[in-house]
């Protein structure tokens, strides 16, 4: 009988089970976990646990649920924080470099980063505001 792409989850997740508790060394799982996505069958993938401690595949859940990994907050979209991160980075570079010529030439150097930070941060500061906000499915 053919496998579906919940089967073969299970079956990694029960291959990630028994490499956390030693059973197996990362090369093996790797090994496995490539032969996994491979199969096509379900006597395909038993085969890949054949030497290990029994685990009922059907009663296994494809994911974790309630694995106490905490719920991501709601706010800010992923990409958004993304983007001020590199904001945040690009202003930091070009303060870094406006401060080094201005010590080494010896006189105050008109502030230029700030045209740099000024448009973008403004544009972002907007789409933060005014955006869609997270997307929910």
């Amino acid at each position: 009988m053919r496998a579906s792409d919940v089967d073969r989850d299970r079956v990694a997740a029960v291959l990630r089970e028994h490499t956390a508790q030693g059973r197996i060394t990362m090369d093996e799982f790797n090994d496995r976990l490539e032969q996994l996505y491979q199969s096509k069958t379900y006597g395909e993938l038993a085969r890949l646990t054949a030497d290990l401690p029994d685990v009922d595949l059907r009663a296994r859940p494809a994911k974790a649920v309630g694995s106490g990994v905490p719920a991501p907050k709601q706010g800010m979209h992923p990409g958004m924080r993304g983007a001020w991160g590199a904001w945040a980075a690009a202003s930091g570079i070009n303060w870094v470099i406006w401060l080094i010529i201005s010590v080494t030439s010896g006189d105050f150097i008109y502030p230029w980063p700030l045209w740099v930070m000024g448009p973008w941060g403004v544009i972002l500061l907007l789409s933060t505001v005014f955006g869609s906000g997270p997307r929910r499915t």
